[in-house]
């Protein structure tokens, strides 16, 4: 778990603020400046985007995907993510 990029963040009842790119050119994670940037090729309709999110997040973390609720951010580009 401590080889993923955001592991330091993985901690049960931690918030975590991103900001959602969707039609990126490739599934990608970046860090600058304390901001976490969120990239997924997935079309934001339907939740498809969220759910790309959620998955590229969880992995990035290392914690099962059905530990990460999104708690705000439903239909926007900034979200936070709480993990369960």
């Amino acid at each position: 778990m401590a080889d993923t990029p955001l592991a330091h963040l993985a901690q049960s009842g931690t918030q975590i603020a991103v900001r959602v790119t969707p039609r990126a050119s490739r599934n990608r994670i970046t860090q600058d400046e304390g901001q976490i940037r969120v990239y997924v090729t997935t079309v934001p309709e339907d939740g498809k985007a969220n759910a790309a999110v959620q998955k590229l997040l969880a992995k990035a973390l290392g914690v099962p995907k059905s530990r990460l609720t999104l708690i705000r951010g439903q239909t926007a580009r900034d979200k936070t993510f709480v993990i369960d």
